[in-house]
């Protein structure tokens, strides 16, 4: 991936607390343009743009309102006049006296993992300490905000109170707005032209060892007396009934629960008014428009999210195998066990053999053999990360050797340092940079991590921003969110894939259909191009399964690849001690999926047909920007239907052809719905699709 310099096109003077401080003169006004993007700001206002969206600010005494919103596809205004309240607004008390911006715009690639976009950085002089960032990248349907105060913050919540709510007395009242009465901060705050809207709030789930279900959805409509709508989360989009164009706000945080400062509420809406405000500083966020309903606002949000990390065929979407699935733990790493497992690793078509806990000459408290420490590693043991010299006499070069010269990449398990807010952050990251430069290792997993105060958190994205930019972005964090306060789905979005499960047959608690279940409404909101999705080992433990249709054992091992082939598979299991025709099985499909997977992901992937549940005909399928070509993989679970037809939205009309890539079955495709027939369950069917 070629990287492109930095071009600024005016530089800044002095920002607030929140940014770096530029070295040259901030501009009261100016302008600048990148490729389809375009910024314009004097003293008055705000513009910024791509081919895609049109936003417009008010500025006054220094704080911003929005006056419009368009969406230039769908040709549609989405604001209907300014709030009487500036958004953003600071979470403490403004000073008297005018606040004057400066500003600066710069453009290019402008972080390691980032497509190109177009920068202004606006910032006040003087004692308010207001910042702000507006990022445009051309393929994304709005902007990247980042806003930042230092004024004091008040004793009370974060957010303020949206006015207390009362029960019902039947005494008839003039409607109050809530929105405009609350105090505190925002982000947004928006009056919303369409009268006949639908608001949605989507609740995502992590610390997947105790939560299966992960994807919750609650929805409104906003032309009732409904009371003032207090909500939590990172996603949240409201859609006009009827025409289906939408408006999606995403908070780039950690989920709710994890934030080391939560907030009341992190969206206020006020249905008969359909005034719609966002709160809780100290994050990005994004508004998004989209039209074409549900499979229209996948495409804006999985768009944006390539934009934060851009897709690079030979770094992403990569099999990798790690041996803890099969619950050894790390009683058998070694040296000989290892190369074992790298040349059964060729042999299924593994792009990335994984140890997990173990390597390291420190014991964790999951070590099999001694406990050890879950944090605190450095003052547990100095040379904790250095290769166990016992089981790894000869450190990690024979197997990094070993795995390359069959074509694959080697990887570790590695669990960054908490203690103290994160104070060994730099020394954390230095580690994995010499393991990476010295030793070859590009792939890690991140365990252990407690994110539980600011400081911790800040500290965790200065580790991954000096990884990143030390390796040049080749480094690859997988991040674990099956425990603990972790930045979870949107914390860390450039960083790598989201280590979504821990399942194991051995507890009774891997259903082929689940994670299949899981990925699938996943999907709807983070790109699967960030999910690493697990496949097992179906032989093991097959008594923990009695007389249960669904048991893993029931399915053919490369239905279980299908399942998670459309994500980051990851193979949770000891590969060497797979059975000969679950490696046949497994590596003929993978085979096929490395042939095709950078046109696989180089599409928008859709879910489609119904949530998977075990019963049901499910699926996915991945949308080329030209709308002509793409992919559909369809799953036939345990019912008794061998034909069903399935949407397939975002194509073009007219007829298709069809090649069948792998599977059981057959499959026609006209005007967007795909009949396919599968002749028995349990089975799958993954086709391409051509104009």
């Amino acid at each position: 991936m070629e990287k492109i310099p930095k071009t600024p096109v005016v530089v800044a003077l002095a920002f607030g607390a929140a940014f770096a401080c530029p070295t040259h003169a901030a501009e009261s006004s100016g302008s600048a343009d990148f490729k389809s993007c375009r910024v314009q700001w004097n003293e008055r206002e705000i513009v910024a743009r791509n081919s895609h969206f049109e936003r417009k600010w008010r500025i006054d005494n220094g704080l911003l309102t929005a006056t419009s919103f368009r969406d230039l596809d769908a040709d549609f205004e989405w604001i209907s006049k300014a709030a009487d309240r500036p958004a953003p607004y600071p979470d403490g008390a403004i000073p008297d006296g005018k606040i004057t911006l400066g500003g600066s715009a710069k453009s290019g690639r402008l972080g390691p993992v980032e497509e190109e976009s177009l920068l202004l950085e606006l910032a006040s002089g003087g004692d308010a300490g207001f910042s702000y960032q507006f990022k445009i990248f051309p393929d994304a349907r709005g902007v990247e905000m980042r806003f930042g105060s230092n004024l004091k913050k008040p004793e009370a919540n974060s957010t303020g109170a949206a006015g207390k709510t009362e029960s019902s007395t039947g005494v008839e009242v003039n409607p109050t707005n809530a929105a405009a009465k609350a105090s505190g901060d925002s982000l947004e705050d928006l009056m919303l032209a369409p009268q006949h809207l639908r608001f949605t709030q989507a609740t995502l789930l992590d610390q997947t060892d105790d939560h299966n279900e992960l994807v919750f959805e609650k929805e409104w409509l906003l032309i009732t007396n409904e009371l003032p709508l207090k909500l939590q989360g990172n996603v949240f989009f409201t859609e006009d009934a009827l025409t289906k164009n939408g408006l999606l706000f995403l908070k780039q945080a950690a989920l709710p629960h994890a934030r080391p400062e939560p907030s009341e509420w992190d969206v206020l809406m006020q249905a008969n008014t359909r005034r719609i405000r966002f709160a809780g500083q100290g994050y990005p966020f994004a508004l998004l428009a989209y039209s074409g309903g549900r499979a229209g606002r996948i495409e804006a949000l999985q768009t944006y999210q390539r934009q934060l990390r851009a897709y690079d065929p030979k770094r992403d979407a990569m099999f990798l195998s790690n041996t803890w699935g099969d619950r050894s733990r790390d009683a058998r790493i070694n040296e000989e066990f290892m190369l074992k497992e790298i040349e059964a690793g060729a042999r299924l078509g593994v792009d990335i053999v994984q140890i997990d806990d173990g390597w390291q000459k420190g014991r964790t408290a999951n070590s099999a053999t001694v406990k050890g420490a879950w944090n605190g590693y450095w003052d547990a043991d100095p040379d904790f990360w250095l290769p166990d010299p016992v089981r790894l006499p000869r450190g990690l070069a024979p197997l990094v050797n070993a795995a390359k010269a069959k074509g694959m990449k080697f990887g570790l398990w590695f669990g960054p340092d908490s203690s103290n807010h994160a104070a060994n952050w730099q020394r954390d990251a230095d580690r994995l940079i010499e393991l990476h430069q010295n030793d070859g290792i590009d792939y890690f997993k991140l365990d252990s991590v407690k994110a539980t105060t600011i400081g911790t958190e800040q500290n965790l994205r200065r580790f991954w921003d000096r990884s990143l930019e030390k390796s040049d972005g080749r480094i690859v964090f997988d991040l674990d969110v099956t425990a603990e306060i972790r930045p979870g789905y949107f914390g860390a979005m450039d960083v790598g894939p989201i280590f979504v499960e821990n399942r194991y047959t051995d507890f009774h608690r891997y259903w082929p259909h689940q994670t299949l279940r899981n990925l699938w409404k996943l999907s709807q909101y983070v790109d699967p191009l960030r999910l690493r999705m697990e496949f097992l080992n179906n032989t093991r433990k097959t008594e923990k399964f009695p007389n249960d249709p669904l048991a893993p054992s029931c399915y053919q091992p490369d239905y279980l690849f299908a399942t998670v082939m459309f994500s980051n598979p990851l193979g949770w299991f000891e590969t060497s001690n797979l059975p000969e025709d679950y490696v046949t099985s497994v590596s003929k499909l993978a085979t096929v999926w490395k042939r095709e997977r950078e046109w696989l992901f180089s599409g928008t992937i859709i879910p489609v047909g119904a949530a998977p549940d075990g019963t049901s005909w499910t699926g996915f399928s991945s949308v080329a920007k030209d709308r002509k070509s793409g992919y559909a993989l369809i799953f036939r679970e345990l019912n008794d239907r061998s034909e069903n037809t399935i949407d397939l939205p975002l194509f073009g009309k007219g007829k298709h052809k069809l090649t069948v890539l792998a599977g059981e079955g057959s499959a026609e495709m006209t005007d967007g719905k795909l009949t396919a027939t599968i002749p028995q369950a349990l089975r799958y069917l993954w086709v391409r699709i051509d104009p």
